[in-house]
This record gives structure tokens, C-alpha cells and sequence, in this order.
């Protein structure tokens, strides 16, 4: 079984948005980091995946560095295998670190928002400063390095306008992965939701295009959408079980279900443990059984099984329940799913190649990487 850790290098908010300086001592200590690492071994059996959060974890680059060496240290005594990964918002992120990241196969993903007012909209510096001047060429220089990386881009209510400029704008620069979500804590109105469906129905047109052009991309929410259709025999298996594939570990070395739970502290329900004792598994499967239970307000709805309300982190985090599901969360829910249809029904029927070596060939990831560099040569 692939697990997976995420471990915060400091702050508990685990914001995409942060742009500033940790507090003093809330940084994870390298002691912590590694017992927490020597848990994913043991819980994982096999591989686990360590994802460094933050804040902004290129703040604590030493201390990946060392906990990068730890884990190839374990590899060595066979004491576990382990797969790196970070979100930055870019900042920080130079030819030195990337170049550390190709040696030691640390995959990197960066937050990103798209065209300039999008981007600049939100992500500013402390003194509000925008940041769009500063993280192009960041951009530029993590696909030159890394041309597979994920791009992550939040649209919220006042950016919705710009969603498909922005994402034609990051394809335009030679993305290939680009996972666009909405800010579900935001508040959202009627009249911002009419916006980002008339966006969201450019976008899925655009889709079609692109693939009709034989461009390569991923475009979440919609490549997921489409899966949940195409292999909607094992898609449940894809879907957030809360605890049960990852756990999060906060800088003092307490574990949660997933990131957002962090922040409500070792004191609450959702603490799961800690890295000197391990996990409560108790208390684990507690918080998995209750939200796993189907939803009351779902068991009528047709997608049910293709929606994204099984997540609990971020029910939680919108409604302050597990068994809840968010308003803003289950009207784009009902508004992606028909498109994404939309656009299976279109390039199925022309029977487009790209789309069906994408969507109905299982080794098409590692084909697609293999035509790319014969095609660079």
C-alpha cells in the first residue's frame, strides 16, 4: 500500500497563501521529522510518500535536505522506501534547490493563479506588495527543469472571470499539469456562481479544442470528472477515505486525518496520535467511519458517486462537520460533472486518438513521457 505523510515544517495553517516568516518555534525539529518518517515506514509497508507542507516549506530547506538524506539512509538499510514531494509558492525557489530536487527525485509543485490580475489579486506579499512580477520567471525556470510539475491555481469568487484565460495562459507557457480548485471557504453569491459557470462551460469547449489540436495536458477537476465516468468500476477507490492513506504530522509532531485538521490542535478530537507513541487507532477509524457514512443530503443526488463529498478535510473545513457537505462544494460538483460528460460524449464520438490513448489506456502516463523525449531528441 502507498501512505503518505505530510509533514508541516512549520505553522499549522498549511495556507497557499502565506508569504510570510514562520513564528518563532513553530518549526518541526529534524528529530521529529524523522521519527515521523520511521512512522510512515512502518505504517506504509511498503512505499510512503512524504509530502513537506507549510506555511512555506522552502523556508526550512535545510531541514528537507537532511530529512531527504535520512530517508535515502533508510532505503539503504532497507528499512523503508520513500517519494518526495513540496508545494511552494515559489518565492524561494531557485536553480540550487531544483537541481537538489532532480538528484533526489523530489518532485515539485507550485501554487500559481494564472494571468497577472488573477495571480495578483491574492497572492501578495505581507506589505502588499503583488507577486505575479516576481514568480513568472520562478515559473518559467521550474517547467524549463521540471516540465511534469503540477501547477495548483485557486479561483475564488472576485477571480472566476479570469479562469479560462488563466489556465490557456499557463498552458501557453508549457504547464502540463494544472489543478484548478475553488477557495470553498470563500463566499461565494449567485451572481459569482453564473460567472464561473459561463467560465467553467469556455473552458470545457477549450478542452475539446486542445485535445482536437493534440496538445497533451492535465486539467483537473475535469480529467478526474471523466475518470469517474470512464472507470466508474473502480473510481471509488480513488476517492478521499479520511485517515486512512495519509496522515498529516504538525511541527510538535501530533497526527491528523489531513492537513486542515492541524490546526485545531493536539487538545481535540482530531489528534490521532503522535509520532513518540504512534497512531491511536481508535480514534483513526472513529474519524474514518464517520466519514465514510453516506450523506443524508446526498443519497437522492445522481452523481453521489462521482462527487467530491467524501472528502472530509474539507467538509470540515467548510462546515465544521464531517457529515456535512459545503453549498459551494456541491453546486460546482453539479455544474463540472455535466461538462466534463459534455466533453467524453464530443471526443468519443469522433473518436478522437488522443483522447482515447488518454482516458482508455492505462500506460498512456508513461507512454506520453516516452513520445516527449523521443520527440526533444
Amino acid at each position: 500500500m502507498h501512505f503518505t505523510l505530510h509533514l508541516t515544517t512549520a505553522c499549522n495553517m498549511n495556507c497557499s497563501y502565506c508569504y510570510s516568516p514562520p513564528r518563532p518555534g513553530s518549526a518541526m525539529s529534524e528529530e521529529t521529522g524523522r521519527k515521523a518518517m520511521r512512522l510512515g515506514a512502518k505504517l506504509s509497508g511498503e512505499s510512503c510518500g512524504i509530502v513537506f507542507f507549510g506555511g512555506e516549506p522552502l523556508l526550512h530547506q535545510d531541514l528537507i535536505r537532511k530529512l531527504v538524506a535520512y530517508g535515502r539512509e533508510l532505503e539503504h538499510e532497507q528499512a523503508g522506501q520513500f517519494h518526495f514531494k513540496l508545494t511552494t509558492n515559489g518565492l524561494l525557489l531557485d536553480e540550487e534547490f531544483l537541481d537538489f530536487s532532480l538528484r533526489e527525485d523530489v518532485l515539485v509543485a507550485m501554487s500559481f493563479d494564472g494571468i497577472r490580475p488573477a495571480h495578483d489579486r491574492h497572492r501578495r506579499l505581507p506589505n502588499g506588495q503583488p507577486t505575479f512580477e516576481q514568480l513568472y520567471p520562478r515559473l518559467k525556470l521550474l517547467l524549463s527543469t521540471r516540465p511534469y510539475a503540477s501547477i495548483m491555481m485557486v479561483v475564488n469568487p472576485d477571480t472566476a472571470q479570469y479562469l479560462s484565460e488563466s489556465v490557456s495562459f499557463l498552458l501557453d507557457q508549457g504547464c502540463r499539469y494544472v489543478l484548478v480548485s475553488l477557495n470553498y471557504a470563500a463566499d461565494w453569491q449567485e451572481s459569482e456562481f453564473r460567472v464561473l459557470s459561463k467560465q467553467c462551460e469556455k473552458l470545457a469547449g477549450l478542452y475539446v479544442k486542445w485535445i482536437e489540436e493534440g496538445r497533451k495536458f492535465y486539467l483537473s477537476p475535469f480529467e478526474v470528472k471523466l475518470s469517474s465516468h470512464i472507470n466508474q468500476h473502480c473510481f471509488h477507490k480513488e476517492r478521499c477515505e479520511l485517515a486512512q492513506r495519509q496522515i498529516s504530522v504538525d511541527p510538535q509532531g501530533y497526527l491528523y486525518p489531513c492537513v486542515q485538521f492541524a490546526k485545531a490542535g493536539p487538545a481535540s478530537e482530531w489528534c490521532i496520535g503522535n509520532v513518540d507513541v504512534g497512531l491511536d487507532e481508535p480514534a483513526r477509524q472513529r474519524i474514518y467511519q464517520r466519514s465514510s457514512q453516506e450523506k443524508t443530503f446526498c443519497q437522492n443526488c445522481a452523481i453521489r458517486e462521482r462527487c467530491n463529498n467524501t472528502c472530509g478535510c474539507l467538509n470540515w473545513q467548510t462546515t465544521g462537520s464531517l457529515d456535512q457537505v459545503s453549498p459551494v462544494l456541491c453546486r460546482y460538483e453539479q455544474m463540472m460533472v455535466p461538462l466534463a460528460d459534455e466533453i467524453g460524449r464530443a471526443l468519443y464520438k469522433e473518436r478522437n486518438p488522443l483522447f482515447l490513448h488518454k482516458h482508455y489506456n492505462a500506460a498512456y502516463p508513461v507512454l506520453s513521457v516516452l513520445e516527449d523525449s523521443l520527440e526533444r531528441k
